[in-house]
């Protein structure tokens, strides 16, 4: 089951029902890519975190954050934060290939998704992020 992340800005909605207000509001192609989107960011990860940041972006996090669900006029933007440093053998990126961190995919209307790539990118992502906290380790307090 996804848990919800803190918000500041929702005035007592919890991460999970802004995003289901903003597919609603969206009411369109961009809404159902969205909800899309989601459904298999949680397929990929049973144990993802909703968040809403940024005056109101969807992002999901597991172990730091995965990715964000932008949407604008003709775009469906799914930035991968860490996403320079995944494996794509699908070549889903196309978008924000420049930056030697973040990785996009933008979905425009009528685009099909690959489902099954999709979720393992995604999967990639939650574990590169588990692996960078692993690898960061505990604080360590000396004994006196």
């Amino acid at each position: 089951m996804a848990k919800s992340g803190a918000n500041e800005e929702s005035g007592g909605a919890s991460p999970s029902q802004l995003i289901d207000e903003k597919i609603k509001e969206l009411g369109d192609w961009r809404g159902e890519t969205l909800a899309k989107v989601r459904s298999l960011i949680k397929q990929a990860d049973p144990e993802v975190v909703e968040e809403w940041k940024w005056r109101g972006v969807p992002v999901w996090s597991h172990a730091g954050i995965i990715c964000t669900g932008e949407t604008y006029k003709k775009v469906v933007k799914m930035t991968f934060v860490r996403g320079a440093s995944l494996e794509d053998p699908s070549s889903l990126f196309n978008s924000s290939l420049e930056g030697n961190t973040r990785r996009a995919i933008d979905f425009h209307e009528g685009d099909r998704i690959d489902e099954e790539a999709l979720k393992a990118l995604i999967r990639a992502a939650v574990s590169l992020n588990v692996s960078m906290k692993a690898n960061a380790g505990p604080i360590s307090r000396s004994r006196s």
